[in-house]
């Protein structure tokens, strides 16, 4: 007999945070891993804005300790709308932004609100989470396999066949887990598809809702561009409830300030929701954010000075990469963009070991990375992959620049070692 629900008995936990506890542990055990699995940063490395850290403390010091509004302290929330305004060019009203505890319980909220139980959700895959706040909200999960020569971002002509029976298509752009973007051409097609597919359901049934992750967007290569669907069709703004927050942009992910920007009709639903679950962010760190978002000089400078640490870390491994394969070693690495993440494949099934093994699944070749290489990288079926699948996720966030030369040696000497 079953203790508990079927929706627990059946939610897949995080095969992140299971491979990192696995590592974790061969850490404690005195060995030595690269671990590059987590979307996090190590704070010792990439510590939050001093003046932001500054003024969460003084906010707990002046007691700001009790509730918050249910939506957002009205001067966060002020702020959050001048910060899209300036850096996005988009306008929004008080009753149309959302403040929670993290990226994390918007998302869930733009499920909850969307989608009713057996109705379809669409995304690409790879992709963070999707297959499990559809399982929360008892969605059926449509997963559009992208490809490598689109930077694993899907195209109008992937999605196109199946709008038509769906309520919520979830698009993320930087991309977790491979730290690409959407070109303006395939968001603009994308969002002519969303569009047609409104106009052609206009009052018969619910629309096609996109739920736009832009997390990381402030984290890109000053060459690449973020374009998001409003910008480039504003009736989108109709149908797009974005996600956004400090997590990834201030190094912030303990913080725990996120916002969700949309139609005034599904934020108050949000809202209702959240209220329900409790998961505002803290008042004192919402105090601290209004203040830091309204400091334009401090703001520029960190994303600055982020910004350069996360290019030192990711043309050293890029190149590094790069090198491995003019040498002849089954590796590729795509070009990165943006967030904190490289993609990379290691095209090694079929290869034996120095000990014999013959190295045959995904799992096979995360092992040999692991045992071999010390590496610890993320496969892509953590992302909702085939599990075929010979392509990895590689997270800077606690990468050390000292500590890259002697990485991609060892990986190289790994590597060199099969047959």
């Amino acid at each position: 007999m079953q203790n508990v629900s079927v929706k627990a008995a059946t939610l897949i936990g995080s095969e992140i945070i299971k491979l990192g506890a696995e590592i974790n542990q061969k850490i404690k055990e005195g060995n030595q891993i690269y671990n590059l699995t987590i979307g996090d940063f190590n704070s010792e490395i990439f510590p939050i804005p001093d003046a932001l850290q500054r003024y969460i403390i003084e906010a707990y010091t002046a007691r700001q300790t009790n509730y918050p509004a249910a939506d957002g302290m009205p001067e966060l929330k002020q702020s959050i709308i001048h910060f899209i305004s300036k850096y996005e060019h988009l306008d929004f009203a008080d009753n149309e932004v959302l403040v929670a505890g993290g990226g994390r319980p918007i998302i869930h909220a733009i499920y909850k609100t969307i989608v009713d139980p057996g109705e379809k959700v669409i995304y690409p895959v790879p992709s963070w989470n999707n297959n499990h706040y559809c399982h929360l909200s008892d969605a059926q999960k449509v997963e559009i396999a992208t490809k490598a020569e689109d930077g694993f971002m899907p195209t109008a002509e992937e999605l196109a066949p199946h709008l038509s029976e769906a309520v919520l298509l979830a698009l993320c752009s930087p991309l977790n887990p491979t730290g690409t973007t959407f070109k303006k051409e395939q968001l603009t097609a994308i969002c002519d598809l969303v569009l047609a597919e409104n106009k052609r359901r206009a009052g018969i049934k619910k629309p096609l809702y996109v739920l736009y992750d832009q997390i990381y967007w402030m984290l890109r290569a000053d060459e690449i561009e973020h374009f998001n669907p409003v910008s480039l069709r504003p009736e989108m703004k109709a149908y797009t409830i974005f996600v956004d927050g400090i997590s990834k942009s201030l190094c912030a992910t303990g913080v725990r300030v996120g916002w969700g920007l949309g139609p005034a009709e599904i934020i108050v639903k949000m809202k209702a929701i959240l209220s329900h679950i409790g998961a505002w962010a803290p008042k004192p760190e919402q105090v601290a954010t209004a203040r830091f978002l309204a400091d334009e000089q401090a703001l520029n400078e960190f994303l600055k000075a982020l910004k350069a640490k996360i290019v030192i870390r990711f043309d050293g491994m890029y190149k590094g990469f790069q090198k491995l394969k003019a040498k002849g070693f089954p590796v590729e690495i795509i070009k990165p963009e943006a967030a904190i993440y490289l993609t990379a494949r290691f095209a090694i099934k079929g290869k034996r070991t120095a000990e014999g093994t013959l190295i045959e699944t995904t799992q096979d070749i995360t092992n040999f990375l692991l045992n071999r290489a010390q590496l610890a990288i993320v496969p892509f079926t953590a992302f909702g992959c085939d599990t075929s699948t010979d392509w990895y996720r590689i997270s800077i966030g606690t990468l050390k620049e000292g500590d890259i030369p002697e990485l991609l040696d060892k990986l190289e000497k790994a590597l060199g070692e099969l047959k």
